[in-house]
């Protein structure tokens, strides 16, 4: 990334980062693939070392660190081909809600716990009939004295088993007109009676990654375990959306990065017909055009961090960015796979992983079809 976002101090971290992956994440990497989970004592291990939420107020563990810190963990983990560990949609994602809109007894008392990973988070919003369309939910919170009442399904959520905390968004008025003025967000913990974490969903890509579906049937939650206020689901997704798309984009600019720079490595190296792959003049351009398809990605994402971390209001270029880097990602996956030939279909070269994992980049977070909706709102299209 760019030499003025980054100084000496964030230079530090990201050497002592990378050291403590190579030791503790790294060599472990295709054995959580084939779990389909990452343990938990690798939480507590990157809490213990402060990797998780360094942006918190020291009073609950964090230092204070800028937006630089978060960019970083989410590059290296990229780049090293961890995107199955889940620690940016904890620290940079999910955990931000507590921050942002908890009350001062609810950020004491979760805060302190997910910077020392003992308090694993996940976000609860998509369900089997809606996608993307977060209105349409079907989940609902009904008061009954001092409690809520919490009935409904969610799908494909990250940390799902590993989740010790669950940021659900439900309907606390089913009539609401518009709907989306009577969706709320609760806060429900791992242990709850009547929450209970479903089925590990098998996927094509991030298998390490821990994605399931959670369940919650009568669950019955205090009222003061609400974010915000009633109503204010959309309110608090949206102010966050900016930041969560660009943890996404950093870590898919990142990976792409490195998967061009190992598969140049691989063509140079690799003698077909007497000479390397990347001799023959197809090849040749076609690296160049990935290449300079990657350098416009960082170019772009180089601007939006140093935007976000300067507090502007980039909602529409992250969505661009998004989607955009998202879909570069995959073509980038697709030609370099290619480029190794038959070894990039098989599972020892790293290329095929990537490949795999690339294809989740373009709807988590929103798929590319909602961020071109989104940007063509903004443009009064």
């Amino acid at each position: 990334m760019a030499n003025d976002i980054y100084k000496e101090e964030h230079r530090i971290f990201r050497e002592t980062f990378k050291k403590f992956m190579e030791k503790e994440i790294v060599p472990y990497i295709e054995e959580w693939e084939e779990k389909g989970v990452v343990p938990k004592e690798v939480w507590y291990k990157s809490g213990k070392q402060g990797f998780i939420c360094p942006w918190a107020d020291e009073k609950y563990g964090g230092f204070n660190a800028g937006f630089e810190y978060s960019a970083i963990i989410a590059e290296e983990l990229a780049r090293a081909g961890a995107s199955c560990f889940g620690l940016s949609a904890h620290g940079d994602i999910v955990a931000h809600y507590i921050n942002d809109f908890g009350s001062e007894e609810q950020k004491s008392k979760w805060l302190p716990k997910c910077v020392s990973g003992h308090c694993i988070t996940s976000i609860a919003m998509t369900e089997p009939n809606t996608g993307s369309d977060i209105q349409s939910i079907r989940t609902t919170a009904l008061k009954d004295g001092d409690s809520y009442i919490l009935n409904g399904q969610k799908i494909f959520i990250t940390n799902g088993l590993n989740c010790d905390l669950a940021v659900v968004a439900c309907k606390t008025d089913p009539k609401a007109d518009p709907p989306h003025t009577g969706i709320s967000v609760l806060l429900v913990e791992d242990g709850t009676p009547g929450f209970r974490h479903d089925r590990k969903l098998d996927k094509l890509g991030l298998r390490g990654q821990d994605t399931a579906e959670l369940i919650f049937e009568d669950c019955r939650v205090p009222k003061s375990n609400i974010l915000g206020e009633e109503g204010m689901a959309f309110v608090l997704m949206m102010k966050n959306l900016q930041q969560e798309r660009l943890i996404i984009t950093i870590g898919a600019q990142a990976g792409t990065e490195e998967l061009l720079r190992s598969t140049i490595e691989y063509c140079k190296t690799r003698i077909v017909f007497g000479r390397p792959v990347s001799k023959y003049q197809h090849n040749t351009f076609k690296i160049v055009e990935l290449a300079t398809e990657v350098e416009l990605g960082k170019t772009f994402l180089n601007t939006l961090i140093a935007d976000h971390i300067a507090g502007k209001d980039i909602v529409k270029k992250v969505s661009m960015a998004k989607w955009w880097i998202s879909e570069m990602a995959n073509r980038v996956a697709y030609h370099c796979l290619q480029l190794h030939g038959g070894y990039g279909f098989m599972e020892e070269y790293p290329v095929a992983r990537r490949y795999r994992d690339a294809r989740s980049l373009t709807f988590i977070g929103g798929t590319t079809e909602i961020m071109k909706v989104i940007i063509g709102r903004m443009m009064g299209l």
